[in-house]
């Protein structure tokens, strides 16, 4: 097998630093929030330069909204990547309901992420064409679901994917977002292991609940 090419090497090396970057970026912006993040920490953090940060992304900025791509992009790949089409209907939104559950419960700084560029009104969202081309990988499989749910009589006519995206949503980030405030107030973690399963099982039920009921 011949050796790589020094070209090719070197790619890798960038997108190695590129990577590593990003993930120690992530951290710093989901801790801090795009306010209080240094760029200059990141930097120490990483094998890399202050200088080499804006080489790879031009400045604080477009390395958050490169960070905010990372992270959608990580979860519309994983609802790409599931089959789903040779399930029941109602199955196949459990199944999409329990990724988003999990994939939420195990990237808690994808949630951080979410809550700081709303404080900030998603004005570097808006800015990224990465990121307003995956609203159609969002919802095309929740479509085809619901489609198949109608036709076969088992989902309300009017059932909208979008909606069905914002019930499935708004659960997964809310038992993350609202975890210490809901445990002060009312003496519950929402984290608790021996509760885990319930709240996975109730958010499937919440989902077929709203598509069936007349």
């Amino acid at each position: 097998m011949a050796a790589p090419s020094p070209e090719a090497e070197r790619q890798r090396d960038k997108d190695r630093t590129r990577a590593d970057i990003l993930e120690v970026a992530t951290r710093e912006f989901a801790d801090k929030g795009y306010t209080g993040a240094r760029v200059d920490e990141i930097a120490a953090r990483t094998s890399t330069t202050k200088r080499m940060i804006y080489y790879y992304f031009g400045g604080k900025e477009q390395l958050y909204i490169a960070v905010l791509e990372r992270a959608y992009s990580a979860i519309r790949a994983l609802e790409q990547q599931v089959d789903v089409e040779h399930l029941a209907p109602e199955d196949a939104l459990r199944q999409l309901a329990a990724l988003t559950f999990d994939h939420h419960e195990a990237n808690p700084d994808f949630i951080r992420l979410v809550s700081i560029e709303n404080i900030h009104r998603a004005e570097h969202l808006a800015q990224s064409e990465v990121l307003a081309g995956l609203a159609d990988p969002a919802l095309g499989g929740l479509t085809r679901i619901l489609e198949r749910g109608r036709a076969a009589g088992r989902f309300r006519a009017d059932a909208d994917p979008l909606d069905v995206h914002m019930i499935i949503s708004s659960f997964c980030v809310f038992r993350l977002a609202n975890r210490y405030t809901f445990q002060a107030i009312f003496g519950r973690d929402m984290l608790d292991p021996a509760r885990r399963e319930h709240y996975r099982t109730m958010l499937g039920e919440l989902v077929i609940d709203y598509l069936t009921a007349r």
